[in-house]
């Protein structure tokens, strides 16, 4: 008896399975976007692959044209940075199809989470592979994150790194901008509750400079979470800066690198799956490098939330 599978029966959702259509976002305004996008324009023909092209545009109005065209394609492969692909979230989600990371933007924190190449062509071949992983988004205030959403630093962070430093600086933008952040920067007070995957609750009051909450691994052009986070363990890794002055976070930059931070007395760690933050005044929220929301704000994680072409995660 033959083992071969008919083409016709249902396939697992981690099958491998090439798009044979696929719906291309690509952020043309990003670093090189316009660049990337004629390479993977060409190595996706060359593979037999239809595209149809959309641009991105507002978070809104991009979700709807992904449900308008979500019965017509396999995939949605996303060319561009963090931002791009955190204005496709909700759309992703709703589709229920396949994503396709084609890394174009300055720092590309969720592909070097999943282990996606930089290079264009890496990053098509992983996508015609076939091969898909599963991975949880965070959710604040109901809007999804790949990555990291923060407040305080962050956002000052986030308001000093322009398209234009981008462009000019590529990832030495990030410290740049860091610079002018730390320049004007002030703490404020913040209630924190978390509820972990037992059902414990953990009830915080804390004077910080920053609160993250990640879902991924790397943030801010590289630097982790934490030591051990995953983005398909099912919650999320809460970090807050409550040194006295900030000059303390000099000698902290390595441990940022490595996800060591926690091990500092000055900087408080959670991990659960749902957390509330409150503040004495409404604060902008950055996800993904992007403003989005402000506090008072509830974060849940979304186990399983979307399927994506990556190699297999290291053991």
């Amino acid at each position: 008896m033959s083992n071969e599978t008919s083409p016709d029966a249902e396939a697992s959702p981690h099958t491998p399975a090439p798009p044979r259509r696929a719906l291309l976002i690509a952020n043309r305004a990003s670093r090189r976007g316009a660049e990337l996008r004629e390479a993977a324009l060409r190595r996706l023909a060359e593979a037999g692959v239809a595209v149809r092209e959309m641009e991105p545009a507002g978070r809104e109005s991009l979700t709807k044209s992904i449900a308008a065209v979500a019965a017509e394609v396999d995939a949605i492969l996303v060319l561009g940075g963090d931002g791009t692909l955190n204005a496709a979230a909700a759309g992703l989600m709703a589709a229920g199809l396949p994503l396709g990371v084609l890394p174009g933007g300055t720092a590309n924190d969720f592909a070097r989470t999943l282990g996606i190449a930089p290079d264009i062509d890496a990053a098509v071949d992983c996508i015609l592979s076939g091969r898909t992983r599963s991975i949880d988004l965070g959710e604040v205030n109901g809007r999804p994150f790949f990555n990291v959403a923060s407040f305080g630093l962050s956002v000052a962070l986030a308001k000093a790194l322009t398209k234009e430093s981008k462009k000019r600086w590529g990832v030495f933008a990030y410290a740049l901008a860091a610079l002018r952040a730390l320049a004007t920067a002030r703490p404020f007070h913040a209630e924190i509750q978390a509820r972990d995957a037992s059902g414990e609750v953990t009830r915080v009051r804390a004077k910080t400079w920053q609160i993250a909450v990640g879902n991924g691994v790397y943030y801010g052009g590289g630097m982790a979470v934490r030591a051990g986070a995953a983005i398909d363990n099912g919650v999320l890794e809460l970090y807050s800066l409550e040194m006295e002055s900030l000059w303390k976070l000099a000698p902290m930059l390595f441990h940022f690198r490595t996800g060591q931070h926690g091990l500092w007395r000055e900087v408080r760690t959670l991990r659960a799956v749902e957390i509330d933050i409150t503040t004495r005044r409404g604060r902008s929220v950055n996800a993904d490098g992007e403003i989005i929301c402000k506090t008072p704000v509830r974060f849940r994680v979304l186990s399983d939330a979307l399927r994506v072409y990556a190699p297999p995660p290291e053991m």
